[in-house]
């Protein structure tokens, strides 16, 4: 992964491992065509979204964009476990970008906590 340093989504954990979530789903070559499709839109949703909100600078908006890439992610995830449960795509890369997507989640959530403004 190119790593400059200079922008701010660059440091993040939750942007890190959603390189790596998107690495996987390439990897796992998901044969059905539109499976694949939305498998890659949505692993490049979230890392874009990650990379948004980090440019935000209201607490309330980072929190909303990194919830729609919590989304995002929950929808990566899925197509990963369908993609597994039919035999569609290589194995071991499904696996690890699951271990992936599942760490997103928890980084998304630490982030939208953090940034949720009480109500």
């Amino acid at each position: 992964m190119t790593n400059f340093g200079n922008l701010p989504f660059e440091k993040l954990h939750a942007y890190q491992e959603s390189r790596r979530l998107l690495d996987a789903v390439r990897e796992s070559a998901i044969s059905e065509r539109r499976l694949r499709d939305q498998a890659l839109r949505a692993a490049t949703s979230v890392c874009l979204n990650i990379s948004e909100g980090a440019g935000r600078s209201g607490a309330a908006d980072k929190s909303r964009v990194y919830a729609i890439a919590r989304g995002e992610n929950c929808e990566v995830a899925a197509a990963l476990d369908i993609a597994l449960a039919g035999g569609l795509c290589v194995a071991e890369p499904a696996r690890r970008g699951l271990f992936h997507a599942r760490a997103v989640h928890a980084l998304l959530s630490g982030l939208i906590r953090r940034f949720q403004v009480a109500g």
